[in-house]
């Protein structure tokens, strides 16, 4: 064995071993995470939360989002496994295309979410109008519809690289200034920008709420500390997402700057994770933050144990019911003769045969 050539061989096995075996993983594990989460949370805004407010609306708009910007990840797990990407330039486009839409509606979502706080605290009167859920709903369509055009470039130029083998955006000439004028743009409309117009909301929001001060009546106190809550809740949800998304576009920036080397690959490994991390955040903080959620999550718990209770509770009557029918026959036997009992015995076997007993118990049931 040639002494030169035993360590870099030995890194670069170890880095195709987390490349193709560790990092698949962990994005499956985030994606059933994410999956999971964010399905749980449509479920209770559609099913058991008891108003239809403007914040619901919109949660539950980000809760899609998230939903599917994780169906991407299955995918991305493929490539890494196998070091390529076998599903063709069809579906090379059509997930790049989706996980782009979906990445650029969650910070649209948290904008839109931040200005809702702003007008609620800050005018709350003026802006009842447009606090209203079939407002929201037109919001939210125009969101997706802005996602849309913004990623453009992606539906595009999204391709199988000939090189690699790998799904990418395949930019023509000059590559280079296509790539980072991309760059910019992404991290322009994607993230800074968004992000001065929430910080800009919740500085409004800081500055109205301390000028109030003591000065509110009483009979606002209730409906101050709600909106409290939920200005809370939407600010914990934007700092997540800013600590989630953030290394991945300053990382972005500085290999635009500096061409980053081979071993800087683990880093762009747990910057991608991280920024899919974000959508398993948002179902916990719900969980924690929201009193809405929580009884809907507790609903929820609640309804799945009762329905697992009522199925045993069936299960034994059948039992019970089936033990009844052949002390019948016993009894029959005894007392009637043998061809009674054969009868309803030959009676039993065909119930349990065609399953008329299990289709009269799921129609009570």
């Amino acid at each position: 064995m040639d002494p030169t050539t035993t360590g870099p061989t030995l890194v670069a096995g170890f880095q195709l071993t987390i490349a193709g075996v560790l990092i698949p993983l962990i994005y499956v594990a985030v994606c059933v995470t994410g999956l999971v989460g964010n399905t749980l949370v449509i479920y209770i805004v559609l099913h058991y939360v008891r108003t239809e407010s403007v914040t619901n609306i919109y949660i539950l708009n980000l809760a899609i989002a998230d939903e599917l910007f994780m169906l991407g990840l299955p995918f991305l797990a493929v490539q890494n496994a196998l070091l390529s990407w076998p599903f063709g330039s069809l579906m090379c486009r059509v997930v790049m295309t989706v996980d782009a839409i979906n990445q650029f509606t969650a910070i649209f979502c948290l904008t839109v979410m931040s200005i809702d706080r702003y007008l609620a605290v800050v005018h709350p009167i003026r802006s009842s109008w447009w606090r209203r859920p079939h407002v929201a709903k037109a919001v939210n369509a125009t969101v997706w519809a802005v996602s849309f055009v913004v990623v453009l470039p992606v539906v595009v130029f999204a391709d199988v690289l000939e090189d690699d083998g790998n799904c990418s955006i395949v930019w023509p000439e000059p590559a280079e200034v296509w790539k980072a004028s991309f760059i910019v743009y992404t991290c322009t409309v994607g993230f800074f920008g968004p992000l001065l117009v929430i910080c800009l909301c919740y500085l409004l929001i800081v500055i109205k709420v301390r000028n109030a001060g003591k000065r509110a009546r009483p009979t606002s106190s209730q409906r101050r500390k709600s909106e409290r809550k939920i200005t809370r809740m939407v600010v914990v949800v934007v700092a997540v997402f800013v600590l989630c998304w953030l290394p991945f576009y300053v990382l972005n920036i500085v290999n635009l700057l500096i061409l980053l080397p081979g071993e800087f690959r683990g880093l762009y490994y747990f910057v991608v994770v991280l920024s899919y991390a974000n959508s398993c955040a948002n179902p916990i903080i719900y969980g924690f933050l929201s009193d809405n959620f929580k009884r809907g999550f507790r609903k929820a718990l609640c309804r799945s144990l009762r329905r697992e209770e009522e199925e045993d509770g069936i299960e034994m009557e059948r039992r019970e019911d089936t033990t009844q029918m052949r002390e019948n026959c016993r009894i029959a036997q005894n007392g009637n003769g043998g061809q009674v009992e054969t009868t309803l015995t030959q009676h039993l076997a065909t119930l349990l045969r065609f399953g008329a007993l299990g289709v009269t118990i799921k129609v009570l049931a």
